[in-house]
């Protein structure tokens, strides 16, 4: 699945999250700053849940609560490819921050690899409408000048491309008012046209970005 939609009326408060990379902690504390009500109030997060961090299985639970959302990251990637055998893919994963995986009890680890494989249902683009503004979120690029629905686009530029924002392209992406990325860390949320950058380096600097959609404002 690539693409997703959600109706952004339907609730009261909608944040986006950055990477999160197994800081399951951060984010808890971060959703009690803001009031967060797991009932009425959705979380949207840019991917990449897991690895680096130490809670890389908390992390991998959330797919399954009903106030968040992710679409799948270069992460999700490499893990889902790891745990299924496609050659030298452990290596990479492990080189990139998977090794935890490794180190889980085998209940564990059967619990993680059940959720990996999970991730191949997320989708690539979530699409929230809230009254007349479009909003989208992927991990790291959309790969095309115009946005829309349902048009194919390249799979892996969704979840690795950095080109647009290491070239500093201030270019807009048609079709959608706002679009927001993880996957590049950035020393602060970060715009150019109209696409954001809201990965601020959580597993690194306990700096984990929550950006409210219904109601501009970075956290």
């Amino acid at each position: 699945m690539m693409y997703t939609k959600i109706e952004g009326n339907n609730y009261k408060k909608i944040f986006v999250l950055g990477d999160l990379h197994g800081c399951y902690d951060i984010l808890m504390s971060q959703l009690k700053s803001v009031d967060f009500d797991f009932e009425n109030d959705l979380v949207i997060a840019v991917g990449d849940l897991i690895d680096r961090g130490n809670q890389n299985l908390e992390c991998l639970r959330l797919i399954h609560q009903k106030w968040f959302r992710t679409v799948r990251g270069n992460h999700e990637q490499m893990a889902i490819d790891a745990v299924n055998g496609v050659l030298d893919a452990s290596i990479i994963w492990e080189y990139n921050g998977g090794n935890w995986y490794s180190q889980l009890q085998e209940t564990e680890k059967r619990e993680a690899k059940k959720l990996i494989n999970q991730c191949m249902q997320l989708p690539l683009i979530i699409e929230v409408a809230i009254n007349n503004t479009l909003i989208a979120i992927a991990h790291a690029d959309y790969p095309d000048s115009t946005y829309e629905f349902n048009k194919s686009v390249s799979e892996q530029k969704i979840i690795w491309n950095r080109s647009r924002l290491e070239c500093n392209d201030y270019s807009n992406i048609n079709g959608v008012d706002v679009f927001i990325f993880g996957h590049t860390p950035v020393q602060k949320v970060t715009q150019f046209g109209n696409r954001i950058y809201i990965d601020t380096g959580a597993v690194f600097t306990g700096n984990l970005t929550l950006v409210r959609i219904n109601n501009i404002e970075v956290v």
